[in-house]
């Protein structure tokens, strides 16, 4: 069964790669001493797995402009590690249906034992990366992972979602186009017409808000944007019941 640390690391590989000058490449190494002035980023993560999870970097990693001229190395790190985490998570639900969320990340200078090192690699250069690892299952999940799962009968009302009146199960397999709402503003003609590169729409949502998903024209759902393997993704937090989310759906009448 897949764990947090494993999805981390499979998505660290990709995008540290697509996210940094040079392409670098994570490779995992023996255990390094790591500078004094190393840095770091620490997340707490809550769900079918929690506990904290670290992230430590040697400091002559911010001397290279790995994520762009001009940039604040040290904050874009800590933006690109929280991109990290919750696209790790959002892996851990898709590969082995674990409900995990990153509640916070907060910047840290020692974890103490290391768990797992890593060069960062790139041409001409390495760069000394150390995890510190203390996610565990939380009980109930364990629990329920190892316990013995029992087949429901196999009749057709334990086979049609709840909710589903006789008949609309042969409409299942219809493929539907869903889109993501992150906000939404009035705009004149006037406005519309002027608009050119680099000009910026401001929406009437704050980005700690949840996103819509929206199917024809209703919201079927609501939740956080994540990362999965390099593609955005929408982990669901609050979801209709699924007799509101037929009813919303006006292609099926």
């Amino acid at each position: 069964m897949k764990t947090y640390r494993d999805c981390w690391i499979r998505v660290a590989k990709t995008l540290l790669s697509q996210a940094l000058a040079g392409e670098p490449e994570l490779i995992e190494s023996v255990p390094t001493p790591i500078e004094a002035d190393s840095f770091g980023f620490a997340v707490t993560l809550s769900g079918d797995e929690e506990g904290r999870f670290a992230v430590l970097l040697e400091g002559a990693v911010l001397e290279s402009p790995l994520l762009g001229e001009g940039v604040d190395q040290k904050a874009g790190w800590g933006e690109l590690l929280r991109e990290v985490a919750d696209a790790a998570a959002g892996e851990l639900l898709a590969n082995a249906g674990k409900k995990c969320r990153v509640e916070k990340l907060e910047p840290v200078i020692d974890e103490g034992q290391v768990s797992l090192s890593f060069q960062l690699k790139s041409s001409g250069h390495a760069w000394t990366l150390l995890i510190h690892d203390e996610v565990h299952a939380r009980p109930e999940a364990a629990a329920s992972d190892s316990s013995t799962v029992v087949e429901p009968p196999a009749d057709t009302d334990q086979a049609t979602p709840a909710g589903i009146r006789p008949g609309l199960e042969l409409l299942l397999d219809v493929e539907l186009e869903a889109a993501l709402r992150f906000g939404c503003r009035e705009m004149s003609l006037g406005e519309v017409l002027d608009l050119g590169p680099g000009d910026v729409v401001q929406l009437d949502r704050q980005v700690t808000d949840p996103v819509d998903l929206i199917i024809g024209d209703k919201i079927v759902a609501c939740g956080e944007v994540v990362l999965v393997n390099g593609n955005f993704g929408l982990r669901v937090t609050e979801v209709a019941a699924p007799r509101k989310r037929l009813e919303s759906i006006r292609c099926l009448f």
